[in-house]
């Protein structure tokens, strides 16, 4: 049982398996599994369907289609099982910026309502975090439909105005929709792109959108992005998916998963393995050059060009050099916790101001395993909170983080947070930064922590976290960190950055202490509260049994 391959996808595999241009390992990985699935399924290949579409390119201003984007319209739209549904309704495509993303959406819609397409009233919806995004595409056909010499034609088969395109003959229409709710109610969609799906911080536009799917036959849903900053977002979700089909053998359940990036940062120097995260660059000179330019920005100030890395190289460390650690090494903390009860704990705190947001991490270790739980309070009433670009509110709803409906969060419930750890943990010691104590000491002394007791208080200085930074970096780099799933955890992480001391203190010693990537809308109290346990986590030892649990305290 058997498939022979069309040839639009069997020239992209030879491309790919070539190298010729350089492919990173996501597609040396799509190219053996699309080989074992065309070798191993009885399939559907609707030859006259491809060439009825690929027949539309010349209405285009690129005239032909790119190998990659031909492969994937082949697959997406023209390959079926034996009870002629779709082989993969579902496409994930995270490309390098310039790609290309916004053309390909654009010719694939105009085939989906032109008068090939044999489902009838097949409505297409271009979904996209703002305006420009949902409408870009739209616009791209309306200029074909517009072409000088074409016009006429395609007028006997379209209808246009600038906002939306009807197939006459198919019936289905293309429009650009954002997440104005009133642009998302009663939709009968046939196919939906989520355009530039690395902004959405969660999952709820993408379900109401969905909704109207199944309506129509032969249901198809698109995610079409580059890769970006948003942290344990619906992307995140995708490529793990992605990974677990290409590298890890899970059934694939209809999701083809088109990923470019490079392999590794250390590659960006080799303008040969551009071509890894954006494959357009061999056909098109003026984005090489673009990215030729935006490469020695990205070299003479990387906190400026920040964008540089993760969307036009595909991997999530714009602020390479002065991260943390790697993104992946962020996610390899996602291990599950052991029972940790009577334990010993250093519980570790941070804070800016607590009209904002506050942090507690209890901090656990066993020889070189270390494992942290956390938990974050939020302001409601927090004046930089609109800027957050997180989804706390899920957080909150699973318990990763408390809302504080006040002015201000109280001291005295980050002191009962920990009192009742101490109930089940052998809290030892609370280490906190030195300039923070003074407004909750009060609370803390009565629950047995008094900054004059230096066996029970820690007050954290600068020295201590670079100290402290180079274990933070074997843990990191060896995979030590045991987090479970803690997404407030790991986007405090990759909202921080390493500064040389020399930058502050005048005289290059190596050392590092730790700073916002940017001061307003990304937190890093998670991830200092653990930096302030770990100051202090030679008290640890080995771990000890628990000395008698804390005694109640009436607020």
């Amino acid at each position: 049982m058997s498939t022979p391959i069309p040839p639009q996808v069997e020239n992209y595999l030879r491309m790919v398996e070539a190298d010729e241009p350089r492919a990173c390992k996501d597609q040396h990985a799509l190219a053996s599994y699309l080989r074992r699935v065309f070798e191993t399924e009885d399939l559907v290949v609707d030859t006259q369907l491809i060439a009825n579409y690929l027949r539309l390119e010349k209405y285009f201003p690129f005239s032909r289609l790119y190998p990659w984007e031909e492969c994937l319209l082949v697959l997406w739209n023209c390959v079926f099982t034996q009870d002629g549904l779709p082989r993969w309704p579902d496409v994930l495509a995270m490309l390098g910026r310039g790609s290309g993303k916004d053309g390909l959406i654009a010719f694939d819609a105009f085939c989906m309502v032109s008068p090939y397409n044999p489902i009838h009233d097949y409505n297409v919806d271009i979904c996209a975090y703002n305006e420009d995004q949902a409408m870009q595409p739209v616009q791209d056909v309306v200029r074909a439909l517009e072409r000088p010499g074409y016009e006429s034609k395609l007028n006997k088969f379209y209808a246009h105005t600038q906002e939306t395109v009807r197939g006459r003959k198919n019936g289905g229409a293309i429009n650009g929709r954002t997440n104005n709710p009133k642009g998302r109610n009663g939709l009968r969609s046939g196919k939906i792109y989520f355009n530039e799906v690395h902004l959405y911080e969660n999952y709820n536009n993408i379900k109401v959108f969905t909704a109207g799917l199944g309506k129509v036959a032969h249901p198809r849903r698109g995610i079409f992005t580059s890769n970006g900053h948003t942290s344990d977002g619906p992307l995140d979700d995708y490529l793990a998916q992605a990974k677990r089909i290409l590298f890890e053998g899970e059934a694939d359940g209809g999701f083809l998963p088109f990923v470019f990036r490079l392999d590794a940062e250390d590659e960006v120097h080799d303008e040969a393995n551009w071509y890894k995260a954006c494959p357009s660059l061999l056909y098109r000179d003026s984005l090489l050059q673009e990215t030729r330019k935006e490469y020695e920005g990205w070299l003479k100030n990387p906190v400026e060009h920040g964008d540089f890395m993760a969307m036009r190289m595909g991997l999530r460390t714009g602020f390479s050099e002065i991260s943390v650690t790697d993104y992946e090494k962020v996610l390899e903390t996602k291990k599950d916790l052991p029972d940790m009860t009577r334990w010993s704990c250093i519980a570790g705190m941070d804070y800016a101001e607590l009209s904002d947001w506050a942090s507690v991490v209890l901090h656990f270790r066993r020889g070189n395993d270390r494992f942290d739980l956390h938990h974050s309070w939020i302001c409601a009433q927090s004046k930089t909170l609109p800027l957050i670009h997180a989804p706390w509110q899920t957080w909150a709803q699973d318990g990763e983080v408390t809302v504080v409906d006040d002015v201000s969060i109280s001291p005295d419930l980050l002191a009962a947070y920990v009192q009742e750890a101490g109930r089940r943990y052998n809290v030892k010691m609370l280490s906190m930064d030195h300039f923070r104590w003074t407004l909750v000491a009060e609370s803390f002394r009565r629950i047995g922590f008094d900054a004059t007791d230096r066996d029970r208080v820690h007050l954290v200085r600068p020295s201590d976290i670079m100290q402290t930074d180079p274990v933070i970096q074997e843990c990191f780099n060896r995979g030590y960190f045991h987090w479970g799933d803690s997404p407030p955890l790991r986007w405090g992480v990759n909202n921080t950055k390493r500064v040389r001391a020399s930058k502050k203190l005048g005289a290059d010693t190596g050392n590092y202490y730790y700073a916002k990537i940017e001061g307003k809308s990304r937190k890093t109290d998670p991830f200092m509260a653990l930096v302030a346990a770990m100051t202090v986590e030679d008290r640890l030892g080995a771990g000890t049994a628990v000395r008698p649990p804390m005694a109640a305290v009436t607020w």
